[in-house]
C-alpha cells in the first residue's frame, strides 16, 4: 500500500472503522485472550490507584493536621508509600503482560506471513519489490502489534482514568468539576489539530525513511556497490543519500516542535484549570462550603484529567490509523497461493525418475491472480493480462536414467518446460507425471526431494560452505559433505582455504568465482540425492577451465539419474540420449545428435553455427 497523502487523516475520519478488519484482527488474538483480560484488569487497577494519592493528601490536610493526630499522619504517610509501591508493581506487571502479548503476537503474525510468502509461486517473486515485502513483515507487523497493546490499551487506560478521575472530582465538589470540564474545549480543539498534524508527519517520515532504507539496501548489496564503483557515481550517490537523509532530519525537527507545542498547550490550559480550581474552590472554602483538603485534592486531580481526555478525542482516528497496519498485513495473507498441496496428496516413495509431459500447454496467469500493486512498483498497461502461450501441446516421455537435452532459440520455452517438473509453475493444460503420478497429486515435499536443480546462477546464503551444503540435507555428516564436495570437484579447493568448510562465502557467494559456486551447487544437489536432475544453463557463463571442472562434476551428478539438460552450447549435449528441439513453445525435432544433424533442420542450423562456425541456412 503506498504512503498515504497529507489529507489521508480526514479520509480515515470520514470512512469509519472497518468492522471486517477489526473482526479479523481480533480473531488473531485467540491465543492471548486471557492475558489481554488480565492486561485490561491491571489497567483498571492502576487507573483506580492513580486517584488515591490526592485523596490521602486530602485526609492529611482535612483531618490529621487540624486534629494534631500524629498517628493518623504517620499512617497516611505509610499509605501513600504503599500506594506508590503498589502502582509501581502494577505498572511493571502491566508492562510485562503488554510486552509478552505484543512480542508473542509479532512472532505468530510474522511467522504466518513468512510461511505464506514462501508458499507463493516464483512468478510472485519475479514481480515483487523485495524492500516493500520486507516492510510488510517488519514495520506493518509491528504496527499491528502496537494497535493491539498500544492503541487499544491506551484507549482503555484513558477511558478508565477519565471515568475514575471525573467520578472522584464530582464526589468532592461538582461545581468546581464543571468549571474544570468547561475549559476542556480550549485544549481539545488545538490538541486534535496538533494530533492530526503529528499523524501526518509521522506517516510522511515513515515513507521517507522507507525510501532511504531502500536506497541503502540496494547500494549496500554487492552488485549495487560494484555498479556505483564501476560507473564512478560515488559523489552522486552521496549527494542523493544526503538529500533523503536531510528530509528525514527536517521531518524529525517538525515532529519534535509539533509535539512540544502539544505539551505546551496542555501545560498552559492545565495551569489555567488548576488556578481556577483553587480560585473558585477558595471562595467556596471561605464561604464555609468546602474543606481546604478538598480543594487541594481537586487541584491535583484536574492535572490528571486533561491528558487522557485529549487523547480520547483522537481515539477514533488513532484506532483507524492503527488498523491500517492490519489491512496491509491482511492484503498479503489474502494473496491466493496457486500452487498448493491437495488434501489427499500422496508422498512419492523411492522415486525412479520416470518423467512424462502429457499434452502440456502453459502460459503465465494474469498478474492480478497472485500479485499486489503496492509490492510491485510501476506496472505496464497489460500487466494484468495472461501471457501468450509459452508451451503448446508438449508430449515427451523420459524413462528413468535417460539424459534429455532441451535446446532451441532464446524464448522457445526451455526453462519454463523444466520448471514444470518441480512445480515451480503448474501446467495450464495437460499433465506432468513423475513415476506415473500427476505431480499435482503428490506432496510438495516429496516432489522437492525427487527433483534437484542446478541453475545458471546458483544462490548461496551468506554463511559457511558447510552450512550452504547442509541446506540440502540438514543432518548430513562431515564425511557425507566431503564425499559430495569431492565428487563435485570442489573439495581440494575448499581444503586450501584458511577456514576450510567454515569459510563464509559472502552475500550470494560473491567471495567465490562462478565456477566455484557452480560446483558447490552441484555438491549440494549430490547431497540431496534426487532421482531427477535439471541443469538449466549450468555452464553458460563459465570460462574454459571452470567449464571443464563443472562438466566433470556434472558427469558424476548425472550418473544413474534422469536428467533434463538445458543448454545454448550444443557441445555440452551432443552425447545426450535424446535431444529435444523447442521453437516457439512446440517440439519441432527430437532425436540423437547424429539423427538431427542428418535431417538438416533447426538443430542442424544451430549446430553448424556453434560447432563449425558456418552461417545457418536461411529459412
Amino acid at each position: 500500500m503506498p504512503m498515504r497523502p497529507m489529507g489521508d487523516i480526514e479520509e480515515l475520519k470520514g470512512r469509519g472503522v472497518d468492522r471486517h478488519v477489526a473482526r479479523r484482527a481480533w480473531g488473531l488474538t485467540h491465543n492471548y485472550r486471557k492475558r489481554l483480560l488480565a492486561f485490561v484488569g491491571l489497567i483498571v487497577a492502576t487507573s483506580a490507584a492513580g486517584v488515591l494519592p490526592a485523596l490521602l493528601i486530602r485526609e492529611i490536610i482535612n483531618r490529621a493536621i487540624p486534629q494534631g493526630d500524629t498517628s493518623l499522619l504517620v499512617w497516611l504517610f505509610v499509605a501513600m508509600l504503599a500506594v506508590a509501591v503498589a502502582v509501581a508493581v502494577l505498572s511493571m506487571v502491566e508492562r510485562w503482560l503488554s510486552s509478552s502479548i505484543g512480542e508473542g503476537f509479532i512472532l505468530e503474525l510474522r511467522t504466518l506471513l513468512y510461511r505464506h510468502v514462501q508458499s507463493m509461486p516464483i512468478a510472485f517473486f519475479t514481480r515483487t519489490q523485495t524492500g516493500s515485502l520486507i516492510t510488510r513483515l517488519n514495520n506493518d507487523v509491528i504496527g499491528a502489534q502496537r494497535a493491539l497493546t498500544g492503541t487499544l490499551g491506551g484507549i482503555v487506560d484513558n477511558l478508565i482514568s477519565v471515568t475514575v478521575t471525573l467520578a472522584t472530582m464530582l464526589a468532592l465538589e461538582w461545581r468546581v468539576t464543571l468549571v474544570a470540564v468547561a475549559l476542556l474545549p480550549l485544549f481539545i480543539v488545538p490538541a486534535r489539530i496538533v494530533g492530526r498534524r503529528l499523524q501526518v508527519l509521522s506517516r510522511e517520515a515513515m515513507g521517507v525513511n522507507a525510501e532511504m532504507n531502500s536506497v541503502m539496501t540496494e547500494r549496500f548489496h554487492v552488485a549495487g556497490a560494484l555498479l556505483v564503483k564501476l560507473f564512478g557515481r560515488l559523489d552522486r550517490e552521496v549527494e542523493a543519500f544526503h538529500d533523503r537523509a536531510e528530509r528525514v532530519a527536517q521531518l524529525g525537527v517538525k515532529q519534535a516542535l509539533t509535539g512540544r507545542s502539544l505539551f505546551a498547550a496542555l501545560g498552559f490550559v492545565g495551569a489555567i484549570a488548576t488556578g481556577l480550581v483553587y480560585l473558585i474552590g477558595g471562595f467556596i472554602v471561605i464561604d464555609g462550603g468546602l474543606a481546604v483538603g478538598d480543594v487541594v485534592a481537586l487541584g491535583l486531580l484536574v492535572t490528571q484529567l486533561y491528558g487522557p481526555l485529549a487523547q480520547l478525542s483522537n481515539a477514533r482516528v488513532d484506532l483507524m490509523t492503527a488498523l491500517v497496519s492490519f489491512e496491509r498485513v491482511f492484503e498479503v495473507l489474502d494473496l491466493p497461493v496457486p500452487i498448493t498441496e491437495r488434501d489427499d496428496a500422496v508422498a512419492l516413495t523411492e522415486p525412479r525418475g520416470h518423467v512424462t509431459f502429457d499434452r502440456v500447454s502453459f502460459r503465465y496467469p494474469a498478474a492480478g491472480a497472485s500479485a499486489l500493486a503496492s509490492l510491485e512498483g510501476p506496472r505496464s498497461e497489460h500487466g494484468e493480462e495472461a501471457s501468450e502461450w509459452i508451451l503448446r501441446d508438449i508430449h515427451l516421455d523420459i524413462p528413468p536414467g535417460t539424459m534429455v537435452a532441451i535446446v532451441g532459440p532464446s524464448g522457445a520455452g526451455k526453462s519454463t518446460l523444466s520448471s514444470l517438473v518441480p512445480r515451480l509453475y503448474d501446467v495450464t493444460e495437460g499433465r506432468v507425471l513423475l513415476d506415473g503420478h500427476d505431480v499435482r497429486d503428490l506432496t510438495l515435499r516429496s516432489v522437492a526431494d525427487a527433483v534437484g536443480v542446478v541453475s545458471q546462477d546458483p544462490h548461496l546464503f551468506h554463511d559457511s560452505i558447510a552450512m550452504n551444503l547442509r541446506y540440502a540435507q540438514p543432518g548430513a555428516s562431515d564425511e557425507q559433505i566431503v564425499r559430495a564436495a569431492d565428487a563435485a570437484r570442489i573439495h581440494a579447493l575448499i581444503e586450501r582455504l584458511p577456514d576450510g568448510y567454515d569459510t563464509i562465502v559472502g552475500e550470494r557467494g560473491y567471495r567465490l568465482s562462478g565456477g566455484e559456486k557452480q560446483r558447490l551447487s552441484i555438491a549440494r544437489v549430490l547431497l540431496k540425492d534426487p532421482a531427477v536432475v535439471i541443469l538449466d544453463e549450468a555452464t553458460a557463463h563459465l570460462d574454459t577451465e571452470s567449464e571443464r571442472l563443472v562438466q566433470a562434476a556434472l558427469a558424476e551428478t548425472l550418473r544413474g539419474r534422469t536428467s533434463l539438460v538445458i543448454a545454448h552450447r550444443l557441445s555440452t549435449v551432443v552425447d545426450a540420449d535424446v535431444i529435444v528441439v523447442l521453437d516457439r513453445g512446440r517440439i519441432v525435432e527430437q532425436g540423437t545428435h547424429t539423427e538431427l544433424m542428418a535431417r538438416g533442420g533447426l538443430y542442424a542450423d544451430l549446430a553448424r553455427t556453434q560447432l563449425v562456425g558456418s552461417p545457418a541456412r536461411t529459412p
